[in-house]
């Protein structure tokens, strides 16, 4: 038995996560994702569609994030018919963010061919699919629930944990059995999440496996305890009733939205901030907290205790308010402070998000407030590295707005939290950790420190590079 594996994104970088694993020339590819990064770098990332179509028997799409789901119509367009394989939530989410992403190119291509006709020039810029081809994958999906293992190809079979990380997130244990019954069992962690998040259940604890692909995001740092990150959260918020400035959030759509309003909730409850307007501006996020809504198995205790028991509303309270349509998004800057403006996308390459950080950061009764990661060489990244001028748009924005940076709400575990969960796991029979789906830096760091921890077979999977098992 000839078992493979290797990596078409996400090896030394953190976005565009797509592994495959080959067993005897049949390749089962896990995620895939959009690269993020520069405009022009990510398009052309993400058109070198370098997926093996022919060979490809099943997917597996352990979480919904864009990086990690938002090439699935490319899969269909370059000729595979065949399963892709989720939880029930991640296959809402994924939909979701597929259609989001048809709609934005569309509109992206019909405001580039208005910008070159205006300049005489020619326009050959296409989205890489539409509203139509994202309806197309929704339809190949099949949907499994946590810890019910299924055989997905001959000899392979699939089983679900709960990652932790997002609505619907999985950990993958892939488990292949060959015509003598002999076994090998593969584990990827997709985005490992962390202990005591709000909403959603910690990370399982896996079965003894024989390989852990394992991402390392926050493999050199540590987060802040959710205890100071609601304190800082509160002071941000009290600041802004003392200035009557706004607070400007890039959030994510799934999940950090949530978890955001879930916490602004709490933080009212227990009288620590007086009631502030929350603004939510952007649709996917208003429609994603909808299926947050439909998927009470994937809640924590607490959450589903308020939901369930005392059909108390965690999403939703009197000072927040849903903003959909355009003009509602534009009327934002002209109403006074305090308020806060959560709006996507979280890395602040596109979206709603670029109008109120252009209109803004440069008032300095205002703050810009970072919760989540942000990949090299977006806006995000340079807004998070402070820098006193940033380009939104064409058009160059002088900062004044104080930036504040609360990592607790990060959705990853941090170098500490994975170490703590590999070392609460069976890893009797390990025989090696594949580190994906991080900078090269950072994993170099998280390679030491694992090996510092008693894990001495750690490998960083780079691009394209085939490794057998």
């Amino acid at each position: 038995m000839s078992i493979l594996l290797y990596s078409l994104g996400a090896a030394e970088e953190v976005t565009g996560s797509k592994h495959v694993i080959e067993v005897d020339g049949r390749a089962i590819l896990i995620d895939c994702g959009a690269f993020q990064g520069r405009r022009a770098e990510a398009d052309k990332k993400n058109r070198e569609f370098a997926v093996p179509i022919k060979k490809l028997e099943a997917v597996v799409l352990t979480h919904a994030h864009y990086d990690h789901s938002g090439l699935l119509p490319l899969l269909a367009i370059n000729g595979y018919n065949g399963n892709i394989y989720s939880t029930p939530a991640t296959r809402d989410l994924a939909n979701l963010i597929m259609m989001d992403s048809a709609r934005i190119q569309a509109r992206d291509a019909e405001y580039l061919r208005k910008q070159a006709a205006r300049r005489g020039q020619t326009f050959d810029w296409k989205p890489l699919f539409c509203e139509k081809d994202a309806v197309n994958t929704a339809n190949q999906f099949i949907t499994i629930s946590y810890n019910r293992p299924m055989f997905i190809a001959e000899g392979v079979n699939l089983e679900f944990f709960d990652a932790g990380h997002i609505l619907g997130s999985a950990m993958a244990v892939i488990t292949v059995t060959d015509s003598e019954n002999h076994t090998v069992r593969i584990a990827y962690t997709g985005d490992l999440g962390r202990k005591g998040k709000a909403i959603i259940r910690d990370p399982d604890i896996l079965p003894p496996v024989d390989y852990i692909i394992l991402e390392s995001t926050y493999g050199d740092r540590l987060h802040e305890s959710t205890d100071d990150a609601m304190q800082k959260l509160a002071e941000v918020a009290l600041k802004a009733v003392k200035s009557n400035g706004k607070i400007i959030i890039p959030a994510f759509a799934v999940e950090r939205t949530q978890e955001l309003i879930y916490y602004f909730h709490q933080l009212v409850d227990q009288k620590l901030i007086p009631q502030i307007p929350i603004f939510v501006d952007s649709p996917m996020a208003v429609n994603a907290t909808g299926i947050f809504q439909l998927h009470p198995e994937c809640y924590d205790e607490a959450t589903h205790e308020a939901f369930l028991k005392h059909h108390k509303n965690p999403f939703g309270f009197n000072e927040l308010r849903l903003v959909t349509s355009v003009e509602e998004s534009k009327s934002l800057n002209e109403m006074d402070g305090p308020m806060i403006i959560i709006s996507a996308d979280g890395m602040c390459e596109a979206g709603r998000i670029l109008h109120h950080l252009a209109n803004n950061i440069g008032d300095a009764q205002n703050q810009l407030l970072i919760v989540g990661f942000m990949a090299e060489h977006t806006l995000g990244r340079r807004l998070q590295e402070r820098e006193l001028e940033v380009k939104i748009m064409g058009e160059w924005h002088i900062v004044r707005a104080e930036t504040t940076q609360i990592n607790a709400f990060s959705a990853h575990a941090d170098y500490n939290e994975m170490t703590t969960w590999l070392n609460e796991t069976d890893t009797s029979e390990l025989k090696k950790i594949y580190l994906v789906h991080g900078e090269s830096n950072v994993q170099v760091v998280f390679k030491d420190h694992l090996e510092n921890s008693g894990y001495p077979n750690v490998h960083i999977v780079k691009y394209g590079e085939i490794y057998e098992v």
